[in-house]
């Protein structure tokens, strides 16, 4: 006699199960997120792989008696990536890489495939064909005999395979096409994810085997499918960028096996993503003669600095309703930084049009750039250019005070270090030892920036 099938809710955002629908998920809050699904049969059977031995099952042990040493990584081939997972991909790890469609994870997983010579990679596809990845690896250049591709869908053909081949990486492209003959509901859905990661982590855990997945995200940038799925894996990267510009971050999200302050920075091209070591050079646009409305920030993202242009556009507003529109960066905080401006200096923003652009396409959220957009704005607002070679690095407070910015040390010297003559940071910052060939101006009040922002033979008060 047939099993009966038994049928479940889950919510999509965190997994949660229930008996039957319900208009809000009592465990994250999200609203009309509960989909059913066939969940698994009593005689479903568990794959021959796992049970065959692949996987040997742990033993208690005290703490005191556990074998301490160094974690073993494995050189992916590329800095930058290696850069972010923290020295490299640790042996038994579980990384889970996520970004928009069409911005390059296939690209930079299969270049991570092949770039590793001295290993034997598995790339697994659910969503291309051999000849497609052929045909990507001919335009990237990179040729690597170890590399195997292999075509699946099924997980228990692809843990057989990975048995069989015992490859030191595995690639999976992605975990949204994969299934289990263990769960009767269709690929891509909650329970299939959940299942097929927590078996991946299993296999990776107990045969030391480093496996890479890849995974989709929703229209609101998070990552497809429960968010249990994020907490089985040991790292979340995600690949950042816009489609329509050539530059994409790799930041990551969470890292077991090193911090999460750090991020790598690509260059996509006709033959793949290239690492780009000094993210500076192509943030900073060399100008014949100096802009109005254009300052350069000492960033800092994780333990990384860089400097940035910040484009500024203030104009009379010609409706009703000034605009205020931003590309790479929080409105929010943008119009925190008008109304600052106008409070505590006097500027008539309420009547003007603000427009804020980061070069490169990126997404800054470093309050230490606050400074260079408030001069970015002053430069726009009274038509002058700032002063040449200027840098400028600090937090803009409530009350007008320029609070120090994380890291400014390190901002400091980067600014030196791309032959910058000048600093602007907060003045609350301690004494450092003196960096030569860079003079750091220091300030408490933005009411104050004026006079060191613009060139000294015209000095420039805020008067309207």
């Amino acid at each position: 006699m047939a099993t009966k099938v038994k049928r479940a809710y889950f919510c999509r955002e965190c997994g949660f199960e229930a008996p039957k629908w319900l208009g809000r998920c009592p465990s994250c809050g999200a609203w009309n997120s509960f989909t059913e699904e066939i969940i698994a049969k009593q005689s479903a059977s568990v794959p021959a792989a796992v049970t065959a031995g692949a996987i040997p099952s742990a033993r208690p042990q005290r703490v005191r008696d556990i074998q301490s040493g160094t974690t073993e990584r494995i050189d992916t081939g590329n800095s930058e990536v290696n850069r972010v997972l923290g020295g490299g991909l640790v042996r038994g790890s579980l990384v889970l890489l996520g970004g928009e469609p069409g911005i390059g994870k296939s690209t930079l997983s299969l270049q991570l495939a092949l770039s590793a010579n001295s290993l034997k990679t598995l790339y697994v596809s659910g969503e291309e064909s051999a000849e497609q990845i052929r045909m990507r690896a001919e335009r990237i250049g990179i040729h690597n005999d170890e590399c195997i591709v292999y075509t699946e869908t099924l997980l228990e053909n692809i843990v057989s395979q990975i048995d069989e081949l015992q490859p030191d990486v595995v690639v999976i492209d992605s975990i949204q096409t994969m299934y289990t003959d263990l769960v009767e509901s269709s690929a891509g859905s909650v329970s299939q994810i959940r299942e097929c990661a927590a078996t991946l982590l299993k296999y990776a855990k107990a045969t030391g085997t480093a496996i890479f997945i890849i995974g989709h995200i929703t229209k609101e940038g998070t990552i497809a499918g429960p968010k249990i799925l994020e907490h089985i894996v040991d790292v979340v990267l995600q690949f950042e960028g816009d489609s329509n510009n050539i530059y994409r971050i790799l930041r990551g999200i969470k890292n077991r096996f090193g911090a999460t302050a750090e991020i790598g920075v690509f260059e996509m091209l006709g033959d793949g993503l290239r690492s780009v070591e000094n993210p500076s050079e192509v943030l900073l646009t060399h100008y014949d003669e100096p802009l109005a409305g254009i300052a350069v920030g000492a960033a800092v993202d994780g333990i990384r600095p860089y400097l940035i242009e910040v484009q500024a556009l203030v104009g009379q507003a010609t409706y009703g309703t000034p605009q205020r529109n931003t590309t790479g960066y929080d409105t929010r905080r943008m119009n925190m930084l008008l109304a600052i401006l106008e409070k505590r200096v006097g500027m008539k923003m309420f009547q003007k049009d603000v427009f804020l652009n980061f070069a490169g396409g990126f997404r800054i959220s470093d309050t230490g750039l606050d400074l260079a957009v408030v001069a970015a704005v002053i430069s726009s607002y009274f038509d002058r250019p700032l002063r040449e070679r200027l840098a400028l690095a600090g937090e803009v407070g409530l009350s007008g005070e320029v609070r120090p910015a994380p890291r400014t040390e390190q901002r400091i010297a980067e600014a030196a270090r791309l032959g910058f003559k000048r600093i602007i940071v907060s003045g609350y910052v301690a004494q450092q030892k003196k960096i030569s060939g860079i003079e750091v101006i220091r300030i408490n009040n933005i009411a104050e920036l004026a006079r060191h922002i613009f060139d000294t033979r015209h000095e420039e008060h805020f008067d309207d």
